[in-house]
């Protein structure tokens, strides 16, 4: 599918062991902890690895300097803060599948405004085809009863602020700014931000070996690293397609709910992994096709 397509798989895959990795780890964590200390890591990391990877701080401090570089930075921060407060009340599966679900549609709706893309008839199909597929997984996990208002409007908040934050790095990306320069520009502040968060939720579980090794692994592995492949993907492909591919974060995560924690998904939950999953080639295919298109013509 191409490289830029695989970038962006690999870090909806490694987005979506952070469940796995938290249901794993000390019992004490609290989901606003959890999300403030991956992000608070994940950020100084890309900070501290940026000389490395030819970026200078001076970069981010003037990225920060402007209001695309500055709301990019809030939104991360808040994408966190309302996803892991929205999954608490929602509920996972539902809190999920509205941030995540929300995620393409409203990057569509903020790249034709902002950024001027044209979402096409692939990104519309596949769009369409993750969607349903996530709702599909819902009703596989179980998920039964009214949803609580509040988490569903946060989630809401989560998938908003996730969309407006890719389109704000796709703005940056073809403004010239590095691709890591970008990312440890947003997630650095988001980081910054957090700290706040942070400090009201109960750290004793960072203490414990077991809480070092899994705020390590959220940091390092399933924000910097992941994000640095993410913005791979972003800089070459278009924001709304983007999002739809990492789509395949909530796939991975049943499936390590189903092999790891032993949970049980339902018939219907097993055809809308499939919806997604046929939701994704789509995409790629269509994705790559156009990339490589657009290296023809120029």
């Amino acid at each position: 599918m191409g490289i830029p397509v695989g970038a962006v798989l690999l870090a909806a895959a490694l987005f979506g062991t952070t469940g796995t990795a938290q249901a794993l780890g000390p019992s004490a964590t609290t989901p606003l902890g959890v999300g403030a200390v991956r992000l608070l890591v994940g950020g100084l990391a890309l900070l501290a690895l940026l000389p490395l990877v030819g970026g200078r701080w001076s970069e981010v401090l003037a990225l920060w300097r402007t209001p695309t570089g500055l709301l990019a930075g809030v939104c991360t921060g808040l994408y966190q803060v309302c996803f892991f407060a929205g999954v608490e009340r929602a509920g996972v599966a539902v809190g999920t599948l509205v941030a995540i679900g929300s995620g393409p549609v409203l990057t569509g709706l903020l790249a034709v405004w902002l950024l001027r893309e044209r979402p096409g008839r692939t990104w519309l199909a596949a769009t369409g085809l993750c969607v349903a597929g996530l709702a599909l997984l819902v009703l596989g996990g179980g998920a039964s009863g009214g949803a609580d208002l509040l988490g569903v409007l946060l989630a809401l908040g989560a998938g908003l602020a996730y969309a407006a934050y890719t389109v704000l790095a796709k703005r940056q990306l073809d403004d010239g700014h590095g691709p890591a320069v970008v990312m440890a520009a947003a997630f650095g502040l988001g980081g910054l931000l957090s700290v706040p968060v942070l400090l009201a939720q109960p750290l004793g579980w960072l203490a414990t070996g077991e809480g070092l090794a899994l705020a390590a692994y959220l940091g390092l592995v399933t924000t910097t690293l992941a994000y640095l492949l993410f913005v791979r993907g972003l800089a070459v492909l278009p924001a709304g397609p983007v999002t739809t591919l990492v789509l395949a974060e909530p796939v991975v995560a049943t499936a390590l709910g189903v092999v790891v924690l032993d949970e049980r998904l339902a018939a219907v939950g097993g055809l809308g992994a499939g919806l997604v999953l046929v939701g994704l080639l789509v995409q790629g295919r269509g994705a790559s096709r156009a990339a490589r298109e657009d290296a023809v013509a120029a």
